[in-house]
């Protein structure tokens, strides 16, 4: 078959395409970059793609595509607000549905149900200006990190030894969420594990440089020197053990299609989970492309295999 025939069958199959990108949470950088590198693959698999971005186009306009493959991350386009939008005008999407996307970008109310599901993950307070920070420390011990709920890409995030910096800690988180809370610091080795289709891609650990604190903000999107350890360092039982946990932790929330869950294993050996990603980065950075290509998934190929979600 020629690569006409080929072109013309894949926008047979798709129809219009918009790649939703940008929009107008703090994570909207990375959102451009990851759609972009989304519609590059699309195009030269040759579906007929365009970006769009709601910060400078009415949503109304989404009715004029067949299908949609979200990569807006943070609020507005992973809390389910993208996701109700595109219900609304019967235009079939990737990734989570409405309420899951809602949960996952909940930090209190993911944790919320994997306590109830009997799931392990750090315990929390939520805080304000108003918290009894040594009560806070006494019940979590210390360190802890210091999170908006709202947030991703450990924007806003702080790790906090001492009490008096609490309170610099959540005037940080509070310019980008209202809510706050402090999480038990948990000591150990960070991985992260990507769900595709219901099945748990290849762990990858993760080791930031050591002159920052955590898996920050810019050892995730502007150093080269965090690196990706796949294999993870576990050995196969702990990290068969660690993907079963993450695929009920994914579950649990209502999360569907693709993502990404964080977690952590303490020094005693004992995992914890700490959040979900319900549209993970796409970037020349992110894990997601890493953790496929390690099972033989380019990234053209993993973009094409998203967007089949919206078939289903």
């Amino acid at each position: 078959m020629n690569k006409e025939n080929t072109v013309t069958q894949v926008q047979e199959k798709f129809g219009k395409v918009a790649v939703l990108l940008g929009g107008k949470s703090a994570e909207r950088q990375v959102s451009l970059n990851s759609g972009q590198a989304v519609l590059n693959a699309l195009l030269r698999s040759g579906v007929d793609a365009e970006a769009f971005d709601p910060l400078t186009r009415s949503v109304t306009e989404l009715k004029d595509y067949d299908r949609a493959f979200i990569v807006l991350h943070g609020r507005g386009g992973e809390d389910g607000q993208i996701q109700g939008v595109l219900e609304w005008l019967n235009v079939p999407y990737t990734g989570t549905g409405v309420q899951g996307s809602a949960i996952g970008m909940d930090k209190i109310k993911t944790k919320q149900i994997w306590q109830g599901s009997h799931l392990p993950t750090a315990p929390y307070r939520l805080v304000s200006p108003q918290s009894d920070f040594e009560q806070v420390a006494q019940d979590l011990g210390l360190p802890v990190i210091i999170k908006p709920v709202h947030e991703g890409s450990s924007i806003g995030m702080s790790k906090v030894e001492k009490i008096e910096d609490f309170a610099t800690a959540l005037s940080k988180a509070t310019v980008h969420d209202s809510i706050v809370m402090a999480e038990k610091w948990i000591t150990g080795r960070e991985f992260t594990i990507i769900i595709l289709n219901g099945q748990a891609l290849p762990v990858i650990r993760l080791e930031p440089p050591k002159d920052v604190a955590f898996y920050d903000y810019e050892s995730k999107y502007n150093r080269n020197d965090t690196t990706y350890g796949i294999p993870c360092g576990l050995n196969a039982q702990e990290e068969k053990q660690l993907q079963e946990l993450c695929l009920q932790a994914f579950k649990a929330v209502g999360a569907s299609g693709w993502g990404r869950i964080d977690a952590m294993q303490d020094d005693q050996g004992n995992f914890w989970l700490l959040e979900v990603n319900t549209v993970p980065g796409m970037t020349d950075h992110s894990l997601v492309p890493k953790a496929a290509q390690a099972v033989g998934i380019n990234f053209d190929q993993l973009c094409l295999t998203i967007l089949e979600q919206t078939l289903n």
